[in-house]
């Protein structure tokens, strides 16, 4: 298992960086397009949605929303750039559904009753996928090389691995036991330092090599790398809780020994919104 699960993140990793490096940023938008529909169709799963023609319908609402964007954003394969002021609106109500989302993690499994139903499930799903399509897209046309997505998504996977070794070696005071009961503080704050050690080094690199950065924006990006942390996990816990809320172990199986999409991306889409529309205000 652990050389499969190695051999499928080389191979992710690879075909993600390719993708981001070398592709326009047209197309790179439907690369992420067919990402973030495959997505939808495991976000079925949480949904409780059984027969095949309800998760085509799923999926085709989702399909249709996307499709409507490329007209709201102005993207076209000419465009060296898209409406920034809508898609920041996009994100700010992605910001909002994630804050939302805090809360009521910090109610479960009191407040059960109040969300698991079909239809607001299904309603999870478009404000967790959506913002992320538009801020993934916004961020590559913000820059066209690649490199600032890249550092978003090496933070988030730097909180992670953070979060996972030190939990793993000294954590003992859990942090969301009826929803993750491996999670522990230790390993927030694991996570916390090494994205914050990573943040800091690709602040240099960007100030280096990229753009001149005052020193108002610099601290802003350095408190950015604490919040990819928080939202990180939010994301993570909203995942893990709609998981088990359906029994399900993984939430698909498209990608072997890692399970389905949404368990790579699972803190990958609360943290887009607030880090792309931290680099549209501070631009």
């Amino acid at each position: 298992m652990l050389k499969q699960r190695i051999i499928t993140a080389i191979i992710l990793a690879l075909i993600f960086i390719t993708a981001t490096v070398f592709l326009s940023s047209f197309s790179y938008s439907l690369f992420v397009t067919i990402v973030v529909l495959a997505a939808s169709w495991e976000w079925c799963a949480f949904i409780g949605l059984a027969k095949q023609v309800a998760k085509v319908s799923y999926l085709a609402t989702l399909g249709s929303m996307i499709i409507a964007l490329y007209f709201f954003l102005g993207i076209v394969p000419e465009s060296l750039v898209i409406n920034s002021y809508r898609a920041g609106i996009i994100l700010g109500l992605g910001i909002l559904f994630w804050v939302l989302t805090f809360f009521m993690l910090k109610g479960y499994p009191s407040n059960s009753d109040r969300w698991n139903n079909k239809s607001k499930i299904a309603l999870m799903g478009l404000m967790a996928l959506i913002p992320t399509w538009v801020g993934i897209v916004q961020i590559k046309y913000l820059n066209p090389q690649g490199f600032l997505l890249l550092g978003m998504v090496v933070m988030v996977a730097a909180a992670d691995i953070g979060a996972y070794f030190v939990g793993k070696r000294i954590g003992k005071n859990r942090l969301a036991p009826s929803l993750s009961p491996n999670k522990t503080w230790e390993g927030v704050l694991g996570g916390f330092a090494a994205c914050l050690l990573v943040g800091i080094l690709l602040i240099w690199l960007l100030h280096s090599y990229l753009i001149t950065l005052s020193n108002v924006q610099i601290l802003i990006l350095v408190l950015l790398s604490l919040v990819v942390t928080l939202f990180d996990v939010i994301g993570d816990l909203l995942e893990s809780m709609l998981k088990r809320n359906r029994d399900l172990k993984d939430s698909g199986k498209i990608l072997p020994g890692h399970g389905g999409i949404l368990d790579r991306v699972d803190g990958l889409l609360a943290v887009t919104p607030i880090f792309v529309l931290t680099f549209l205000i501070i631009e």
